[in-house]
């Protein structure tokens, strides 16, 4: 992987990167509140399950998928692998997250001149968006994967630092002992045939809709 190609995936993958991750929890913050998620151990389980159940079986199969139908220029694959995402998003919150920060990419991605994104039309995923700023940088697919697989647990693991709360050194513990999970996530997301993707996960989806009403909340999903 070259520099250029490096730094390129190190700003783009960041957290600190303006499309709105860090107002997110997807879930979590709702799994706080019901005592699923208490302590380090809690939220360790919560994440492993969340990157085998959720992450490597949908989220990160269909960004691989998107990013070979981007470099093999196949816009009826981009749409169909696109929309199946978007359609996935079963509450209003997990549906709201993605196209905002899909939009909020897209548009950065054109304000900077690095990708034409009109072509991308309405409601921009976020995977799609993401797929589209590797293509248009270069970004090798197997290091762009991996990169949205971790800084996914990154921002997880920001939310229970806030609100656990975790010292920010538990923090940095959590990320260490999940590296071996986020290679096996981004491995089995590379790997998965068509027809085993899923993301059959009812207990999340109850989570996500009684985020909607949840009192008190600091996360938008």
């Amino acid at each position: 992987m070259n520099a250029a190609a490096l730094l390129h995936l190190l700003q783009f993958a960041s957290p600190a990167l303006p499309i709105g991750g860090y107002s997110y929890s997807q879930g979590l913050e709702a799994a706080l509140e019901e005592g699923l998620v208490h302590d380090a151990d809690s939220a360790r389980a919560w994440m492993a399950r969340q990157l085998d159940e959720v992450v490597a079986r949908w989220d990160a199969p269909i960004l691989w998928r998107l990013m070979k139908a981007f470099a093999a220029r196949d816009g009826a694959a981009v749409r169909d692998w696109g929309g199946c995402f978007l359609a996935s998003r079963d509450t209003a919150e997990l549906r709201a997250e993605t196209v905002q920060m899909g939009y909020s990419l897209a548009r950065l991605l054109g304000d900077l001149g690095v990708a034409d994104t009109a072509a991308l039309g309405d409601d921009v995923t976020l995977p799609l968006a993401y797929a589209c700023a590797a293509d248009a940088l270069d970004i090798p697919h197997e290091e762009a994967l991996l990169a949205m697989v971790f800084s996914w647990l990154e921002n997880q693991v920001l939310v229970c630092v806030k609100s656990v709360p975790l010292g920010q050194v538990a923090g940095q513990r959590l990320l260490l002992s999940l590296r071996a999970d986020v290679e096996r996530a981004a491995l089995l997301a590379r790997t998965l045939p068509d027809e085993a993707l899923s993301n059959w996960t009812p207990g999340l989806s109850m989570l996500s809709m009684r985020h909607e009403v949840q009192h008190g909340r600091l996360y938008r999903s």
